[in-house]
């Protein structure tokens, strides 16, 4: 009878350490979201883990008690240190050990399995329990939500992705880590330089050449300026000159004038994209701290930020405008520096 107390106490004692490593390494917070998404495991396990400090009362009042008990009826089995000695191996090993990392895997599912013992613990220890954790709520407060940087989510998503386990795919990560990091890059990181923003001037006349070369361009705005491209005064919608004979005026007479958005060039993408939402402009000139143009943000460059990927489409000839802009510099220089040696020579 003896060995069969001792047997049942270790296994209780197992069951309190099991299961206090792992309803209390679960987030209350998350299990309340899990639970509103449907998860029932979530929802059995959130009716016992919300009240933290009860939920712990209870499981080590119960560990401690179970543990006290082993060593009192083995000491009438065996002599006092060797009663110890087989106490303590027991409770390490059978009460500890094995509960702990077992249960630790697979905290959610077995603390739902075992919901109802858990709420049985509760209503015999709650006398002495109730009081202490209403002391401990009072001292230490509600329990912090576990929150997370952007850099620490997308690692989460990466984790994500990669798992077996996970529903979350390589297309869907791309889009969350585009999602979460675009509003740390600014209008100049992404911008299309002045050097190769195709521009039109505004006393340009419309001709049948002007509108073979839009066609070939294959833009659907185009910035109108005066004089020089720093004075921009409005955007030509190049679907207006569909359907209407415009030829012998010219640009700055068609183009639209109103609306137009300014930034600066540090200013946040996220900032950028609320701006062009509420003027509901596709396009915005980026300008630098004199007021000159620096380059020009489109709606399709930020969002190809957010999907973390180049949008191509069929008149499109160029992947990147910033390398494409750095190359033409280059050239540029080169040229002037061929220059500059011929006229030496000469």
């Amino acid at each position: 009878m003896d060995y069969l107390i001792v047997t049942v106490l270790v296994l209780l004692s197992g069951t309190f350490s099991g299961l206090t490593l792992g309803l209390l390494s679960l987030d209350k917070h998350e299990l309340e979201r899990k639970k509103t998404l449907g998860d029932k495991d979530a929802a059995r396990v959130y009716s016992i883990r919300k009240q933290g400090n009860l939920l712990l009362c209870t499981l080590l009042l119960g560990n401690v008690a179970v543990n006290a008990a082993i060593a009192i009826v083995l000491s009438s089995i065996a002599s006092g240190f060797l009663a110890g000695i087989i106490s303590t191996f027991l409770i390490v090993i059978f009460g500890e050990i094995i509960p702990q990392a077992s249960v630790s895997r697979y905290a959610l599912k077995i603390g739902a399995r075992m919901a109802w013992l858990v709420k049985l613990f509760i209503f015999v220890f709650y006398p002495i329990c109730w009081p202490l954790s209403w002391v401990l709520d009072r001292m230490l407060g509600d329990e912090m939500p576990t929150v997370y940087s952007k850099r620490e989510l997308m690692k989460i998503v990466h984790e994500h992705e990669i798992s077996r386990d996970s529903d979350v795919d390589e297309d869907e990560y791309r889009i969350v880590k585009g999602a979460l990091s675009f509003s740390d890059e600014t209008a100049e990181d992404i911008m299309t330089p002045r050097i190769v923003v195709y521009a039109l001037e505004s006393n340009t006349v419309v001709t049948k050449a002007l509108l073979n070369e839009i066609r070939e361009k294959g833009f659907t705005r185009i910035p109108v300026y005066e004089e020089e491209i720093d004075d921009f005064i409005g955007m030509l919608f190049v679907k207006k000159l569909i359907g209407h004979d415009y030829a012998g005026k010219t640009v700055g007479e068609i183009c639209d004038t109103d609306g137009l958005l300014e930034i600066g060039e540090e200013v946040k993408l996220d900032a950028v994209l609320n701006s062009m939402l509420q003027s509901k402009s596709h396009m915005a000139f980026v300008v630098d701290e004199y007021g000159g143009l620096s380059g020009i943000v489109t709606m399709e460059d930020i969002m190809e930020e957010i999907i973390d990927i180049e949008i191509m489409d069929e008149s499109d000839e160029v992947r990147d405008m910033q390398k494409y802009a750095k190359a033409h510099k280059e050239n540029i220089i080169k040229k002037k520096k061929s220059k500059s040696r011929s006229i030496k020579k000469g």
